[in-house]
């Protein structure tokens, strides 16, 4: 098999459909040009036919008689211009006249069969066409009649065969050069793109494919190619970004498990202070759990859309269970909790996923609330959707922080309140499970004033 590149087979694709439509043509033509030449030569044959009969008479004795005075004037003599062979035969296939620009040499006459019919034949080896017809008297054949005419008229077929065979592949040669040549023009964008792909690495994602000037299928290959290269560079980043933070957050408490054994082991304690320490380490080991539970869910969600399961949800029961969930919490903090359900609500999502998103949103007001405050969970619908809102009184969050807190590991103002432990992954894990089921998030808040969250759910 010969290995063609893109652009000669684009060429030789073009060349071959070419070649056939031109060997039509071509074929066509020199049909055309066939039958057209035999049609000529055939009537002129014809024609001298016709006039020869009628020079012909026949008597009672069927013996006929040719006109010669007007036979020879029609210029019998002339061998080289359009030259006419006439020639008798009696009923014996005797000759009884000819031409005299036979001279020495006769025509052939065929078998009865071949009466009336053109053949092609030779006279001393010159291409002749002929036809021969009988001569009737009372119905009776008396004789034969023998016209050919020279086939110099069909040389222009024979000519025109050899130009054509010829002329043939020189035209499919050039036309493969100027297709070769288109091609390369025509491809030349996916040059461009080979050569900008080649130069694109893991530590290169910035460079770009020029977009052609045309925008045909090139340009939307191109263009595609360019917004894969974004979604690649920004999940390369988000990874970078991710793998940071999650490096930073996990150092962190096992840098303060260290330093805690460490100071433990410098000199003997009493039993209290083994305790208080060991309980510190546990509590540490506890949120490094969480953290790592909550960073195996984020990692789950990045290929989770396939899997995303269509269930019906009975939302007021779904919120009251998270609620039961923390109860704990909610009486150590003495936190007022209103449920505001005028209705039963349902929707069409999954379930666990859904579920998650609440218990994040609930255990978050919950921890940024003060002690004896108030949280409203409010279930509504819309003629389009149905409307769930998390409200607390609590801390509230700046304005400058409200477009970073879907961040993973981001905690907006740590360090007025040390207290409130996390590891800022909830609602980085509450947007990603929002865009995955197609649910709207907004959030309002203000400092010190308290935040809402509100979910539309289609």
């Amino acid at each position: 098999m010969f290995s063609f590149s893109f652009k000669n087979r684009i060429a030789f694709n073009y060349i071959v459909s070419g070649s056939v439509f031109i060997a039509i043509v071509f074929l066509f033509i020199f049909h055309i040009v066939k039958y057209s030449v035999n049609d000529h030569i055939n009537e002129e044959v014809k024609e001298e036919l016709t006039k020869h009969l009628d020079d012909v008479s026949t008597d009672e004795n069927d013996t006929f008689f040719i006109q010669v005075d007007q036979w020879r004037a029609r210029e019998h003599n002339s061998i080289n211009v359009n030259p006419v062979f006439v020639e008798f035969y009696d009923i014996n296939k005797k000759i009884i006249d000819k031409s005299p620009n036979l001279k020495n040499a006769d025509l052939k006459l065929f078998d009865t069969s071949q009466n009336d019919i053109f053949v092609n034949s030779e006279l001393n080896k010159i291409p002749i066409r002929q036809i021969q017809t009988p001569i009737i008297n009372n119905n009776k054949v008396v004789g034969f009649l023998v016209v050919a005419m020279s086939m110099e008229d069909f040389e222009i077929v024979l000519i025109l065969k050899n130009i054509l065979l010829i002329t043939f592949p020189l035209i499919l040669i050039l036309l493969f050069l100027i297709a070769r040549f288109f091609a390369g023009r025509s491809i030349k964008p996916v040059q461009t793109i080979i050569e900008t792909s080649s130069q694109i690495t893991k530590d290169n994602l910035k460079t770009r494919i020029p977009l052609p000037q045309n925008k045909d299928e090139l340009y939307v290959l191109s263009e595609n190619i360019n917004n894969l290269l974004n979604r690649i560079e920004n999940a390369v980043d988000r990874e970078k970004q991710f793998t940071s933070d999650a490096s930073h957050e996990l150092r962190t408490p096992l840098a303060v498990m260290k330093g805690t054994m460490e100071v433990l082991i410098r000199k003997p304690r009493n039993q209290q202070e083994y305790e208080e320490k060991i309980q510190f380490c546990i509590s540490e080991v506890d949120r490094l759990n969480h953290m790592v539970d909550q960073l195996l869910l984020l990692a789950r969600f990045e290929n989770q859309k396939q899997n995303v399961k269509q269930e019906s949800i009975y939302l007021n029961a779904l919120i009251l269970d998270n609620l039961t969930r923390f109860s704990d919490k909610i009486e150590s903090k003495k936190l007022k909790i209103k449920a505001d359900f005028s209705d039963d609500y349902y929707i069409q999502s999954d379930n666990y996923l859904v579920s998650i998103i609440f218990s994040n949103l609930i255990s978050n007001a919950i921890k940024y609330s003060h002690d004896n405050g108030k949280i409203v969970l409010q279930l509504e619908k819309t003629p389009t959707e149905i409307i769930f809102t998390v409200s607390d009184n609590g801390v509230g969050i700046s304005e400058q922080d409200l477009n970073k807190i879907f961040n993973s590991f981001y905690r907006s103002d740590v360090s007025n309140h040390p207290e409130i432990k996390g590891t800022g992954i909830g609602l980085s894990i509450v947007k990603r499970l929002c865009d995955l089921l197609n649910v709207g998030i907004m959030v309002n808040s203000k400092l010190n004033e308290g935040t809402s969250f509100i979910l539309k759910f289609n």
